[in-house]
């Protein structure tokens, strides 16, 4: 590890968690070079739904590199590019009903929050945004000002102006309606709230704690949004692509955002992002927002492959009977280990375990990738387990997966207590 520790900057974080060096990586495995075999439960924070390496994706990259074709072509019209259009058009929206521009941002999903951001506020002409308590939506200047942890807000490099933090659902308690805190916000004409542009919200709060929005909250924020003219944009970044369950995670509440920001698994691996727009929005002047990357063509050919998943329910079953596999195993470890008060929470293929413990999580984490997992924290600080395996992982491997879980926290506490025999 020395040539990382030499040459690479300190602010990598991942390869502190999980100190190897990985050669290779096959569905929901990774292997170091050593040949050590590890579950993975983290899936490139939501990149990898559909697997390392997927036979599909990796086939079709192939052959369009050997038959030239164009890896890079800035916002020029490409035949990978109209095969993505198609295809998206064709098993996503017209089955679902709806109707959006697509707008290629720069390849990451803070890109394609900025653009939202930025066409909101344009477009109303007012420049508040609304966004949630927890919320991240990433580390740029705009998306980081909408952004909650305060580990990312420093006040020498954000802007925190033009950006109003409302509690998200149930944050202040199951008996507290925040949406209506939030109205009567807005009806008060000298509550010091500025009537946003736009609301931001993840459906499911991923890095904030896996935090799980409910479907009445989200159409009770929808309607919100309608009846004060402000846009809804819902940031499907991590949670979409069938991380829920059904592809866009808004679906289960029936709800249609006026836009709708994805990135990670849409490029299959590869970097791609995009911003969903309704029709009547897209009011850009032609390369008012630009950039040199701004759609990927690779990553347009493997996206194409990884929507035939979506040509029927076969993989969204698969999720949901998965989701249950997960719920009810970490219902039982929580059942098992209740002197640490852990609570469960999650939907579709996102989880969370919650050990409020200030450290313990951190151990448990560190264990289990000492016993073959890699699997990640969440939270503001750090106390929630997070699960995010890809959603093809076999139930062998799913199920392999968490009992290392249930097994490292058992270690964790055998330990704990021969230390404390050894001190009386």
């Amino acid at each position: 590890m020395r040539i990382f520790e030499q040459l690479e900057s300190k602010v990598r974080g991942y390869v502190r968690s999980f100190p190897v060096i990985f050669e290779s990586s096959k569905g929901s495995t990774m292997v170091d070079e050593s040949g050590n075999e590890y579950i993975d439960f983290f899936a490139g924070a939501g990149t990898l739904n559909y697997g390392h390496n997927n036979p599909i994706i990796s086939e079709a990259l192939i052959d369009y590199l050997k038959k030239d074709g164009v890896v890079h072509g800035l916002d020029m019209a490409t035949s990978a590019k109209k095969r993505f259009l198609t295809k998206f058009s064709e098993t996503i929206l017209e089955p679902r009903n709806m109707e959006y521009k697509i707008q290629f941002t720069g390849p990451t999903g803070t890109n394609a929050i900025e653009s939202a951001i930025k066409l909101a506020r344009m477009i109303k002409g007012r420049s508040n945004i609304a966004a949630f308590t927890n919320a991240f939506h990433g580390l740029t200047m705009g998306a980081l000002a909408i952004t909650g942890n305060t580990f990312y807000r420093d006040e020498a490099h954000i802007s925190r102006s033009n950006v109003s933090f409302l509690p998200f659902d149930s944050y202040m308690g199951d008996d507290f309606n925040t949406l209506d805190y939030f109205r009567k916000l807005l009806e008060d004409n000298s509550s010091g709230l500025d009537l946003p542009s736009a609301v931001i919200v993840e459906t499911i709060q991923a890095e904030g704690g896996i935090n799980v929005a409910s479907a009445q909250w989200l159409r009770d924020l929808a309607q919100l949004c309608h009846d004060f003219d402000i846009f809804l944009i819902v940031d499907d970044i991590q949670v979409g692509n069938g991380r829920s369950g059904d592809f866009f995670s808004f679906e289960e509440a029936g709800i249609k955002p006026d836009m709708v920001t994805m990135s990670k698994s849409i490029g299959a691996g590869l970097p791609l992002a995009l911003l969903l727009i309704r029709p009547d929005l897209d009011q850009w002047k032609p390369s008012e927002h630009t950039g040199t990357f701004r759609g990927n063509n690779l990553a347009f050919v493997a996206s194409t492959e990884a929507l035939s998943y979506w040509d029927n329910m076969e993989l969204s079953n698969a999720v949901k009977h998965k989701s249950e596999i997960i719920k009810t195993e970490l219902e039982r470890i929580a059942d098992k280990y209740s002197e640490l008060n852990p609570s469960v929470r999650g939907r579709g293929m996102i989880y969370g375990i919650e050990i409020k413990e200030l450290g313990l999580t951190s151990q448990i984490s560190e264990r289990c990738f000492e016993n073959g997992l890699i699997i990640e924290l969440a939270g503001a600080d750090d106390q929630v387990i997070k699960l995010l395996p890809p959603l093809i992982i076999d139930e062998e491997s799913l199920m392999k997966g968490l009992l290392i879980i249930d097994q490292s926290i058992g270690e964790i506490l055998e330990e704990r207590k021969s230390r404390m025999g050894q001190e009386m």
